[in-house]
């Protein structure tokens, strides 16, 4: 059974830093791309940042760029996203997906084939 475990979110003021983490099971991990994705209220889901297989290679949206990092542990099968100055309009809730792409956009959410149950994300004025 394929499972996907986000944890790592919470209630933080602007400016703050939270580190999500997703642990994987139920499929070889290292041999899948990994992406943090969010959705607020009313609004699509969005890619936010997605890392590949080796961790060679990461990408983020532009509005994260320079405060969110992904990272990840093949060893511990575990994909971090490390979220700093973060502001207001980072509030969603923030899910891990797992996929196998070879030649589609890495923060695309169709690219994705296995997703986690999403972890809160609020951010304070």
């Amino acid at each position: 059974e394929v499972q996907l475990a986000a944890s790592g979110g919470g209630l933080v003021q602007a400016g703050g830093s939270l580190r999500l983490s997703c642990t994987a099971s139920g499929f070889p991990f290292d041999d899948y791309a990994m992406g943090w994705f969010r959705q607020a209220p009313g609004k699509e889901r969005e890619g936010v940042s997605s890392i590949s297989w080796s961790g060679n290679n990461t990408f983020y949206t532009a509005p994260v760029k320079g405060r969110f990092t992904i990272s990840r542990d093949n060893t511990k099968n575990t994909v971090y996203l490390q979220m700093d100055s973060l502001k207001p309009e980072d509030t969603a809730t923030y899910y891990c997906a797992a996929g196998r792409i070879r030649f589609g956009d890495p923060l695309e959410p169709k690219e994705y084939n296995f997703w986690g149950q999403g972890t809160q994300v609020t951010v304070s004025s």
